[in-house]
């Protein structure tokens, strides 16, 4: 599975948002794109996802900006990478009919193993939530650690 920009950068300012959204306060567009290195317009394109998806709400007026829609417990990897990137399956059947049908599903045994790998690759995301982001990031800026690899994607 290869994610693209909007997953790698959106699942970013998740992490940015949850870091720096204090209780009651707001994070601007501005704030995030200047800290992750994103731009504002294409932040906003990745926002407006994120948001009809329920996972980030809007502030208006002074000190207006995003907050997080929900507690970030509740929020994991996959719910963003969803809202972003729609299906997060590695394959799709090539044997699909546009129906959804598959006359070779009962005699087909690659399709058991790319149902197994879309499992897992759900299963993982899943059990990652954003507060754990969130607290792996604390505890690497309390240790002085940078990934500068991660900053570059």
């Amino acid at each position: 599975m290869k994610l693209s920009t909007k997953g790698r950068y959106g699942l970013r300012a998740m992490i940015d948002l949850a870091l720096h959204c204090e209780s009651e306060h707001a994070v601007s567009i501005q704030s995030i794109a200047e800290r992750q290195q994103i731009s504002e317009s294409y932040l906003e394109q990745l926002v407006r996802r994120l948001r009809t998806a329920g996972l980030v709400k809007s502030v208006r007026g002074a000190g207006g900006g995003y907050q997080l829609a929900r507690p970030a417990d509740g929020i994991s990897v996959g719910d963003i990478l969803r809202a972003l990137e729609g299906s997060i399956d590695a394959v799709t059947c090539g044997g699909t009919d546009h129906d959804g049908s598959c006359g070779q599903a009962d005699l087909c045994v690659t399709r058991i193993v790319w149902e197994r790998v879309n499992r897992a690759i759900e299963e993982s995301v899943d059990s990652i939530t954003l507060d754990q982001l969130v607290e792996e990031s604390r505890e690497r800026q309390r240790a002085g650690v940078v990934d500068r690899k991660e900053c570059a994607n």
